[in-house]
């Protein structure tokens, strides 16, 4: 046995061993490629087709990667919502997200990505369905479309499972695969479009969305609005506004996994917002961008924690739940200004995040609309707050990324640093013409779901929510927890008559 330890402790160490020479050998290369590029860059020169080859392949393995960071945060997204959610709604909530995850990569490789990233007009692309047709590289990046693919199709799973959290507890399975396909399908990429997509209206206006507060989190927060207002809230749910004793959101059954998960998203987050450079080249805004991130989440979190316990319900505690979700908040608000903002700005504007969930939790709860993990003071108000930050903390001091690197030739300037009110305006105009849109044929569809006869219907029937075991045994069969299984059964025999039958006999 211990011969056998020290075998399998050798073969572990050489593959650990293996990797880091991996990794070290890759960024090696990088580092060769963009020290030759900023080399020529500085002497004005043009590039030889194998520069220009190693550029793209930098540019590639940098995508990859941050693609596989963002992939990553999937994990994240469903440690968070089943530790939030109730013990009874644990494996619907694993469910959901790993159904999300697959639906979206078949339905964004046949029609999403063509919808938002072909060559069409002003609001939706009509080319490249199923890839098909697609040229070799995407635009002007040199990177190759399929790798494109992988990357925005990890942004467009991100917005499908942002959706799912405000839903928590009474949405049926059948009805998540309608809204799922609609979200996932249609309305994500074809407003997408509109901001990000070649010839889109809104870029065409002015309109600036770095990594997506806009695009990915405040279209996945008002889709997630519109579904809990037409679900209403879960049966039994009790708010402050009706009794301030028991009233508010039930407890997190598990502040463990959910810490855990905030983690894990803030980790993916490196891919998210440094990644959408799309340009290992670009190394001042590689490390701008991860730097600004890393601020705005600490300063997010501290403001929550702070103003929760001045103000909160925990009466002078200092409050997991809103210290996760300030520092998401604060990094849903830095995704879309992060490139143009310097270290102060992002601070600032991670701490008005983390007063903007604080806030808006109490209005939901003053509204008695129900959000078991806060998707919509995270992502859709702090999507809001974080588009419309980048006209006022934008430094003045940085352009566009690109390719080979950066062109600072025409900085954004916000209305703080002296560039006037153009830049919000633009934004507002943006962002509200995207949360109005997204709003208007979210609730429509979800209202239309809300009418199909069971189980399509998009609430789960109201014996499915309240019986024992909750979702998870009404719509997968099994509890999340193993320590649960005899009491459900025995539970199901007592109803049946069969353990009074045998008693009997």
């Amino acid at each position: 046995m211990l011969q056998r330890a020290k075998s399998n402790w050798r073969i572990g160490a050489a593959v650990f061993a293996g990797k880091i020479l991996g990794t070290f050998i890759v960024i090696a290369a990088m580092v060769t490629i963009t020290g030759l590029i900023a080399t020529k860059a500085n002497a004005a020169e043009t590039y030889t087709a194998h520069e220009t080859t190693l550029i793209n392949t930098a540019n590639t393995i940098w995508t990859l990667v941050a693609a596989f960071l963002v992939f990553g945060m999937q994990a994240g997204f469903v440690m968070l919502e089943a530790g939030f959610a109730r013990k009874k709604e644990t494996v619907n909530v694993l469910m959901e997200c790993l159904f999300d995850t697959c639906l979206c990569g078949i339905l964004f490789w046949a029609v999403g990505y063509a919808f938002m990233f072909s060559e069409g007009n002003g609001f939706i692309g009509y080319h490249w369905f199923f890839l098909a047709g697609a040229p070799a590289t995407y635009l002007t990046t040199g990177i190759p479309v399929v790798a494109h693919w992988l990357f925005q199709y990890a942004f467009a799973d991100t917005c499908s499972t942002i959706v799912s959290g405000a839903m928590i507890g009474r949405t049926s399975f059948r009805g998540d695969i309608l809204y799922s396909i609609g979200i996932t399908g249609f309305i994500y990429p074809i407003i997408g479009h509109w901001a990000w997509g070649p010839g889109g209206f809104l870029a065409n206006l002015g309109f600036w969305d770095f990594a997506g507060s806009t695009v990915v989190h405040t279209i996945g927060g008002v889709a997630s609005l519109a579904g809990a207002i037409v679900l209403g809230p879960r049966l039994g749910r009790v708010f402050r506004r009706d009794d301030k004793e028991k009233g508010g959101l039930p407890p997190a059954h598990n502040l463990t996994i959910a810490a855990v998960g905030a983690f894990i998203l803030w980790f993916g987050w490196y891919g998210f917002n440094p990644g959408s450079t799309l340009s290992a080249i670009d190394m001042q805004g590689i490390g701008r961008v991860a730097t600004n991130t890393t601020l705005a989440a600490c300063a997010g979190g501290f403001a929550a924690m702070y103003l929760a316990l001045w103000f909160g319900p925990t009466k002078k505690k200092f409050d997991v739940g809103f210290t996760v979700n300030g520092v998401l908040g604060g990094l849903v608000a830095i995704t879309c200004p992060c490139y143009w903002v310097d270290p102060i700005g992002a601070i600032a504007l991670g701490a008005i995040a983390g007063l903007v969930v604080f806030a808006g939790t109490y209005l939901l709860e003053y509204l008695r609309i129900d959000d078991p993990v806060g998707a919509v003071p995270v992502h859709g108000l702090c999507g809001i707050w974080g588009t419309w930050s980048l006209g006022l903390f934008a430094a003045g001091k940085y352009g566009v990324t690109g390719p080979t690197g950066p062109d600072d030739s025409k900085p954004l300037t916000g209305l703080f640093y002296g560039g006037g009110f153009d830049l919000l305006k633009t934004q507002l105009i943006g962002n509200l013409t995207i949360v109005a849109a997204t709003f208007a044929v979210s609730f429509v569809m979800m209202w239309a779901i809300r009418k199909l006869p069971h189980p399509w219907n998009l609430r789960v029937e109201e014996h499915g929510e309240l019986g024992k075991g909750g979702l998870d045994v009404f719509e997968h069969g099994a509890p999340a927890y193993s320590e649960d299984e005899d009491e459900i059964n025995l539970d199901s025999l007592l109803e049946g008559g069969a353990v009074k039958s045998s008693l009997t006999a």
